[in-house]
């Protein structure tokens, strides 16, 4: 995938035909798929945009669905040159050789099985967690496989139509280093502050799963210029021995900009913590 060379949600509700069908195009290549959004036009918001690519992903046909899996690399291998798909595989731009050996094994041994790539949301996974998956999917059914594609494959276009709409998005990982584990359980609640004003509104709240991620935040408004992520850890370590928590809580601001995606790792331990803007 490339970046399309304009972006914004006024934009693909206004422009001409042929322009939005060719960014679109670039977001999923099924061509039944760009239709069924273009139809949709204009949306209110990215909600609506989003609902519609639901809908049109699930209407995709066999044929569909070839066609759009044709258009994503290898897990491993990124369309050269293009830093969105670079971008989307960032997990796997650091692993080790024997792993990569093996994710290359395994890929062909399911495109053997299933004829097609494997497809994956690769946005926030590790290595690890690609192959672990791969790994898995191998043992399915013809026919489930086929739905978990067009899971993934509407989780990608969500990320992706997401970005072309210029929202900004944010997902975090916590790692409980003094045990060496991803710590779940943990309550995340996302704040927002808009350009001029100086409240921070609510707006969104989740819980770590069982790999410490919470990667399923809403998109940000469009007139955030930052937002602020509020860990409640006291549960999660009391749980693990030290009671009372010395920090109850962990809260980390940051600035945003339109279109990015901020993925925002807390390495936890009793007594201490760090977080940073990881990829």
């Amino acid at each position: 995938m490339t970046n399309a060379p304009q972006a914004g949600l006024a934009w693909l509700n206004r422009a001409e035909e042929g322009a939005a069908r060719e960014a679109l195009h670039r977001v999923c290549a099924a061509r039944a798929w760009a239709e069924g959004l273009l139809a949709a036009r204009p949306f209110p918001g990215l909600d609506a945009l989003l609902a519609a690519n639901d809908a049109a992903t699930a209407a995709l046909t066999d044929k569909d669905l070839d066609e759009a899996m044709a258009a994503h690399p290898p897990i491993g291998r990124p369309e050269p040159g293009d830093p969105g798909s670079a971008r989307e595989q960032r997990g796997m731009a650091d692993a080790p050789e024997a792993l990569r050996a093996e994710m290359l094994e395994l890929g062909l041994a399911y495109q053997e099985r299933f004829g097609h790539v494997f497809l994956i949301c690769a946005t926030g996974l590790t290595a690890g967690q690609m192959r672990d998956a791969l790994r898995s999917r191998l043992g399915n059914a013809p026919d489930a496989e086929r739905e978990i594609v067009r899971a993934e494959l509407g989780r990608i276009n969500r990320l992706r139509l997401t970005r072309l709409a210029g929202a900004a998005t944010v997902s975090t990982h916590i790692l409980d280093t003094s045990r060496g584990r991803p710590a779940p359980g943990i309550a995340v609640h996302l704040a927002v502050r808009p350009a001029g004003d100086a409240a921070w509104a609510g707006h969104a709240a989740a819980g770590t799963d069982a790999d410490g991620r919470c990667a399923a935040l809403p998109a940000l408004p469009d007139d955030a210029v930052q937002a602020r992520l509020t860990f409640a850890v006291a549960p999660y370590l009391e749980r693990h021995g030290t009671a009372p928590a010395f920090f109850p809580e962990v809260t980390v601001a940051f600035a945003v900009t339109a279109g990015e995606h901020y993925h925002v790792p807390l390495l936890l331990t009793p007594f201490g913590y760090s977080v940073y803007r990881g990829s």
